[in-house]
């Protein structure tokens, strides 16, 4: 496995562990379900888990120190809880995963088949009685004899329901659907596991299903519960969305915008640059002639840009030894006489000379 995401992984737990209300968070529900799928026992936040003080607290009333910071209000950026009723949720149950059978491997004969059916009818038989555990008991003992029929599991999630061991209620609906995911008892007795979670979409989700594939008034009793809530933690994730797409489209056009000033404005340099080059004959650091004599173009000859454009006279002015030496000479002509030993020099001096006609500063 890559290392990296090993350390990421990790990461990731320390936090769970450090702020377990982040597996609350709808965008976490799938991980928070598969967590007690496998027997996790992840906290019901409170809204007094902040205070380690249990029944009448002295604290109740005091005043708070003027030194304690007021709690800072939520951020449009951040994404608060949603308000749910959930009375009727209970704890996961975190008991060892049941029997599953050998669902895959295991051949099944008539002689277990018949085995496993009579198993069943007397496990509704007891679970009319109210015995929930010798029922249990009973489902186990004819998943084992026949592990490929799905109604075994969806009858032992219903005791589950009803032991309010709903963990274990949603792995034998998985089991189930898994093996035929056209029965309509699995998904209604997942989505009353997940309502005793408080898992109102996953609820709402299996309940839906359920009616859809056979009519039940108790699904639909229960769907009716729980939708409204499923639709408000729908519409607050929504809202969310929203908000999160507005600053995307803000940030993006802020992003084209600054980008369209910074090519307005390169354009406005270059065209000044452009306009300097011709002022100035295409010389740099000559503006508007300054430092010629009498505010002229060097030998009091035009077309200076024919030159600007010769390749030897470009790369000569790069040289910031030629270039003061070119501004010591356009400044005072006689003062060529101090670079009569500069090669360098005089190859641009002779270089203008002979475009100027043969003229010497």
């Amino acid at each position: 496995m890559d290392s990296r995401k090993v350390s990421e992984l990790k990461a990731f737990v320390q936090l769970c562990k450090e702020n377990p209300s982040i597996l609350h968070l709808p965008e976490m529900s799938f991980f928070k379900t598969w967590l007690q799928g496998m027997g996790a026992n992840v906290p019901i936040p409170s809204k007094n888990d902040s205070s380690s003080c249990k029944g009448s607290c002295p604290c109740d009333g005091a005043p708070k120190s003027a030194s304690e910071p007021e709690p800072a209000p939520p951020s449009e950026t951040e994404e608060s809880e949603v308000e749910i009723e959930n009375e009727g949720v209970i704890e996961p149950d975190t008991d060892v995963p049941q029997e599953m059978g050998d669902y895959e491997n295991l051949e099944v004969t008539d002689e277990m088949i018949d085995q496993a059916n009579e198993k069943k009818m007397e496990a509704i038989g007891v679970l009319g009685d109210g015995d929930l555990q010798k029922a249990l008991d009973l489902f186990t003992e004819a998943i084992k004899l026949n592990p490929k029929l799905a109604i075994l599991y969806a009858k032992r999630a219903s005791v589950y329901v009803k032991m309010q061991k709903p963990n274990a209620a949603i792995r034998d609906c998985d089991r189930a659907i898994d093996i035929n995911p056209d029965s309509a008892q699995p998904y209604k007795w997942r989505g009353k596991a997940h309502r005793l979670l408080g898992h109102w979409e996953e609820a709402a989700r299996d309940l839906a299903m359920a009616c859809k594939l056979d009519y039940d008034d108790e699904a639909s009793a229960m769907l009716k519960e729980v939708q409204p809530k499923a639709n408000k933690i729908i519409e607050h994730r929504r809202k969310y969305e929203r908000k999160r797409e507005e600053r995307e489209i803000r940030a993006r056009q802020e992003r084209v915008k600054k980008a369209r000033e910074e090519h307005e404005r390169a354009q406005r340099e270059e065209e000044a640059r452009q306009q300097a080059g011709g002022a100035h004959g295409g010389f740099p650091g000559f503006p508007g002639g300054a430092g010629f004599p009498g505010g002229a173009p060097p030998f009091g000859m035009p077309g200076l840009n024919e030159l600007f454009n010769d390749p030897e006279v470009l790369m000569a002015m790069q040289d910031p030894e030629v270039m003061a030496a070119f501004q010591d000479v356009a400044q005072n002509p006689a003062n060529i006489a101090k670079y009569q030993g500069n090669p360098k020099i005089m190859a641009l001096i002779n270089k203008l000379s002979s475009k100027f006609g043969g003229q010497q500063p």
